[in-house]
Parts: structure tokens; C-alpha cells; sequence
């Protein structure tokens, strides 16, 4: 790569989580360049701190995107509006051609967490953040997964009431699922399962998640602590508010006190529990708000890597 060399990028969704990511590419890219900001609410603070920042905008949605004198240019696109309406953003965007980062639970294409499987899909038109949650835990399933077989992963993600917006009230169903399938797909777990607390508590408290992964009987408690603690100093790489809250903690189930495991019936092993702290970065949410924050840091690795692949191209 020859100069100061960037990929223009597109944000649909002029909200808390594409405000955030805006003025992450502003601020800390090293290979993105902000080419639009795209709402439909022409008050909304998004747009107003864009066209503050000279950056290109329209209130009319992705039809306004794509009358921009300079939508010719943007190669790749996050969408950070909802599951409902990406399905209709996706179809237009693929049609000309733009890579797209989704930040909602759609899962038009394959499901991305950076640290597991980005190298898996830099050709996909289409790649998916799975959930904040899902961004937060499945790097602690694929941890013990990539040391022993993982019968059964469970997630509780707890989250501050105030981070929680109109879309991911309005998504709930679709968190949970998406989630679970995460666990299992990229995780590698056999089966999945994801929870969701909103916790109105004053102050807000810091997202907190827990994983608990029940693995085969003869799995090597030594060998999966330093995997996960491996796997948590390179998703810290792009969070750096990403932490254990505690020692992994193991506990042996012995056969005749096997846990029975909805659709997968009675299982013994090793049960892994894993406690989990995210911090946001505070570019535009407060600190406490690390569930949004874990979302807008994996899309932006994400569309980091992409662009690579596309200045190399």
C-alpha cells in the first residue's frame, strides 16, 4: 500500500450505534474514510454531528444514499438500523456492488466475530455482527470449543436499561436467537443457548456477561484457561474495555449426577463458567454502555480487515 490509502464507507442509521461508529472511523481508522451518513429523521443528532464533521448525509434513508454525488465511491456499508428494514438496505447495496457490515440480528449472511472466523469470510457480499452479546461471549465459547468438545453453551448478557435503544427493545426475539445460533455455528458449541437482562439499576452498571459451557468429561481445565485468556487479549485488541471479572471457574459433573440438557438429554463433563466485563470506549455512549460499544469496535475491525483485502485488490 502506497500513501494514506482509504476505503469510503457508508452508515445507514443515524442513531446511537451509527453515531458511535461514525466518529470511531473519523477518529481511529487507519484504512476508512467516513463517504456518508445516512438517516431518516432529519433532527436526529447523528446527522447533525455529521454535517458538522463535513461528513455527507441525507434524512432520505438508502434511496437518498444512493442520489450522493459520491455514492459511486463508497465500497462498503454498515447498516445499524433493524432487522426488518436491512432486508430491503442489503438488496440495494448488493446491486451496486458494496460489501455490507450488518449491525442488526438479520443474518442475511454469515454470522462474524473478528477474532474467530473473519479470515473465513472477506468474500461473503454480506456479513453479520450477530448481536452484542454474541460479539461479547462467543469468543469464550470458541475458546473452550477449540480445546474440547462443547456439548452445551449458555449465555446471560446484562446490560444497562439506558444502553438498551428502540432497536434493541424492539429485537429481543431476535437477539435471543440469533445469539443461540451463534453459539453453535461459530462458537462451536452442540447446542445453545442466550439470555438477555436489562437492568434498570442507578447508576447504570457496566455490561457484564456470563458464559457457562459444558464440556466433554476428559477435557484439560489447564489448557482451556490459557485458551481463554489467549482468546480475551485479542478480541482486547479492538475493546480494550474487554476483561475477565474473575478467575475461569471449573467444576466436574460425574455421571451420576448428569445435568439433562434440553434436546440433548443427560450430560456429564466439564463445566466451564466464565464472567465477563465489557467497558466502552465513551467516543459518543457513556462508558457504562459497552454492549453498544462491543458491536460498533467488531464492525469496525471487521470492515477494517475488508478494506484491506480491497486496497490490496
Amino acid at each position: 500500500m502506497e500513501g494514506d490509502v482509504r476505503v469510503p464507507v457508508a452508515i445507514i442509521g443515524s442513531g446511537n450505534i451509527g453515531t458511535d461508529l461514525m466518529i470511531k472511523v473519523l477518529r481511529t481508522s487507519k484504512h476508512l474514510s467516513m463517504g456518508a451518513m445516512v438517516g431518516i429523521d432529519p433532527t436526529s443528532d447523528g446527522l447533525a454531528r455529521a454535517k458538522r464533521m463535513d461528513v455527507p448525509t441525507t434524512d432520505k434513508g438508502i434511496d437518498g444514499l444512493t442520489q450522493l454525488t459520491n455514492f459511486k465511491d463508497i465500497r462498503i456499508a454498515f447498516d445499524a438500523t433493524s432487522a426488518g428494514a436491512h432486508a430491503k438496505h442489503n438488496e440495494v447495496l448488493q446491486g451496486h456492488g458494496i460489501q455490507v457490515v450488518d449491525l442488526t440480528p438479520a443474518a442475511i449472511g454469515p454470522y462474524v466475530v473478528p477474532v474467530v472466523n473473519m479470515d473465513d469470510n472477506l468474500a461473503s457480499p454480506n456479513v453479520n455482527m450477530v448481536t452484542c452479546g454474541g460479539q461479547a461471549t462467543i469468543p469464550m465459547v470458541r475458546a473452550v470449543s477449540r480445546i474440547a468438545k462443547v456439548h452445551y453453551g449458555e449465555i446471560v448478557a446484562s446490560i444497562a436499561s439506558k444502553s438498551a435503544g428502540p432497536g434493541t427493545r424492539a429485537n429481543i426475539d431476535e437477539f435471543t436467537e440469533t445469539t443461540s445460533r451463534g453459539i453453535v455455528k461459530v462458537g462451536g458449541a452442540v447446542r445453545g443457548k442466550a439470555l438477555i437482562v436489562m437492568n434498570p439499576a442507578e447508576p447504570p452498571l457496566i455490561m457484564r456477561n456470563t458464559v457457562f459451557c459444558l464440556a466433554e468429561a476428559g477435557a484439560d481445565e489447564a489448557a482451556i484457561n490459557a485458551s481463554i485468556k489467549d482468546m480475551v487479549a485479542k478480541v482486547q485488541a479492538y475493546v480494550p474495555g474487554y476483561r475477565l471479572k474473575q478467575e475461569v471457574q471449573f467444576d466436574r459433573i460425574p455421571a451420576d449426577k448428569a445435568l439433562n440438557i434440553p434436546g440433548l438429554g443427560k450430560l456429564h463433563g466439564l463445566k466451564v463458567s466464565i464472567f465477563l466485563e465489557v467497558e466502552g470506549a465513551a467516543h459518543y455512549l457513556p462508558a457504562y454502555a459497552g454492549n453498544l460499544d462491543i458491536m460498533t469496535s467488531a464492525a469496525m475491525a471487521t470492515a477494517e480487515r475488508l478494506a484491506i483485502t480491497k486496497i490490496a485488490a
